[in-house]
């Protein structure tokens, strides 16, 4: 498990790298008006990706079933039965698309988020949106050999390929934006790399899995059934993730404007490669799940469930920490201080549900997956992200960004409370137990980290990058040695190196 999840951390910490270059100059060489449609452009399209149901999820499913069975022939066919559903899939969102430009057209570009906008940055946008919608319904099919990857266990190599698409979108975006800054530009250059990523990840699999074809000739009706049963609850997780972080780009295009659009998503910027990181444990938990259940040894999973929920919490509070602490000071450095104010409270506000939402994400969701347990939480999922899209339209009118904010918050932390105690109910871990191991400990380890930041920033006004490191760098040693010594020190489940192993700890 541990190279795994080591592999898809160094492919988030990329990510994070990227994320910190493009944003500001995306910023800069675009303006707020353009940038802040074009998150409307990639939230609208988004939608369309609900069409693909769970087939990648079931993907995996099926063509791993096959491989463990040694069945090359049953392989194939799994490979062509998702195939044939997912092009069917994508011709429909393809139609979908060209269907949602009208409302994108009207709804959004004749309102106020395009006020600001040009008549040749407003054709440009709509040819963006074209562009975006295509590589949605393409991306359906084009990203299935990922799938393929993911069954063989093959993580390394996925993120490999992922890796250099990143880098190749970076260097496009930084050799052709500038010369044509419109967001028909950054749709094309979306394009292209896709079509890269397939190209690069067929090689792979050509050359290291002999056999395996790519192709509708295998498909076996008699699939379709089981792989689509199993996708109806994935697509649920989708339906509802999509409304809790999605759709909060549309309600404030609707309600604001183009320039509050950006400054929402600046203070959200980090949502997703924060998610990644949590996510790849999930992607290797769901799995062990599902073998510790056929094997008899689900009593194995309990220290499963504690162990990475811990190391997900410390994870993600490290990064938490720092940016509800010092994330206005980094955000005015970063984007500018015009961001800063506006960006810097909805960071605060919604940094505060992710420390709960993503640990058990990464670790609780997952394991309920594995087990075969994914109805309560595909639907708690889908409430969840419907009541965020009501209390965001109740509350942007009175308190605009934050009320979007809180909107997404509050159900974060239900719905997180909720599936948390459907997975200790399903392992026989005591409610008490969970959340004193995996988030009392590690929270009460965070507080001198706090005072010591705090105090920091009453001595210096942080106003370049050297003394928001050097804040960084006091926040995280401070996190560090204490975690070392009072969170891990004995602890029972996770083993230290050296002179620090637990006393009688396991790893």
């Amino acid at each position: 498990m541990i190279r795994s999840i080591s592999s898809n951390w160094a492919l988030n910490a990329l990510q994070i790298v990227v994320l910190m270059f493009l944003t500001p100059f995306t910023l800069r060489t675009l303006g707020a008006e353009q940038n802040g449609v074009w998150v409307t452009v990639v939230s609208l399209t988004g939608v369309l990706r609900l069409l693909v149901l769970g087939v990648p999820m079931a993907s995996v499913k099926s063509i791993a079933q096959a491989r463990g069975r040694k069945d090359i022939a049953g392989v194939n066919r799994a490979i062509s039965t998702c195939l044939a559903i997912t092009l069917g899939m994508g011709v429909v969102a393809l139609a979908l698309g060209w269907a949602q430009l009208e409302a994108f057209e009207h709804g959004y570009l004749d309102g106020a988020l395009a006020e600001g906008l040009s008549p040749e940055q407003r054709e440009a946008a709509q040819v963006a949106f074209v562009l975006a919608a295509s590589q949605v319904a393409a991306a359906f099919v084009l990203r299935l050999p990922y799938g393929i990857l993911e069954a063989h266990e093959d993580f390394t190599l996925r993120n490999g390929i992922m890796a250099l698409e990143l880098l190749a979108r970076a260097g496009l975006t930084v050799a052709l934006l500038p010369r044509s800054p419109d967001l028909s530009t950054l749709a094309w250059i979306l394009v292209a790399t896709m079509v890269l990523e397939f190209a690069l990840a067929w090689i792979a699999i050509a050359c290291r899995h002999a056999g395996v074809r790519f192709s509708l000739a295998n498909f076996d009706r008699s699939l379709v059934r089981g792989i689509l049963s199993f996708s109806v609850f994935a697509m649920l997780l989708n339906v509802g993730t999509l409304l809790a972080f999605r759709c909060d780009a549309l309600v404030i295009g609707h309600w604001l404007d183009a320039e509050a659009t950006t400054q929402f998503d600046l203070g959200n910027k980090f949502f997703e490669p924060m998610a990644g990181f949590v996510i790849g444990i999930g992607a290797v938990v769901m799995p062990t799940a599902t073998r510790l259940k056929s094997s008899g040894k689900l009593e194995d999973l309990r220290p499963v469930l504690l162990r990475w929920t811990r190391i997900s919490f410390l994870l993600v509070l490290a990064i938490g920490t720092f940016l509800m602490l010092l994330g206005p000071e980094f955000l005015t450095l970063w984007v500018g201080s015009e961001h800063a104010g506006p960006a810097g409270s909805v960071l605060r506000v919604l940094m505060t549900s992710f420390l709960v939402y993503l640990p058990i994400r990464g670790v609780s969701l997952p394991i309920l997956m594995g087990l075969g347990q994914p109805v309560k939480p595909a639907v708690g999922l889908l409430v969840m992200g419907a009541i965020n899209v009501a209390l965001s339209i109740a509350l942007i009118g009175p308190f605009e960004l934050i009320g979007v904010a809180l909107g997404t918050a509050l159900p974060n932390i239900a719905f997180s409370l909720f599936v948390a105690s459907l997975a200790c109910r399903e392992l026989g871990v005591p409610a008490r137990e969970f959340l004193s191991y995996g988030f009392g400990r590690p929270l009460l380890g965070a507080l001198p980290a706090v005072a010591l930041v705090l105090g920091y920033k009453q001595l210096v006004t942080i106003d370049t990058w050297w003394k928001l490191v050097a804040g960084g760098v006091l926040c995280t040693a401070t996190l560090g040695v204490v975690w070392v010594y009072f969170v891990l020190r004995d602890d029972p489940w996770i083993t230290l190196p050296g002179p620090l192993a637990p006393r009688g700890g396991r790893s």
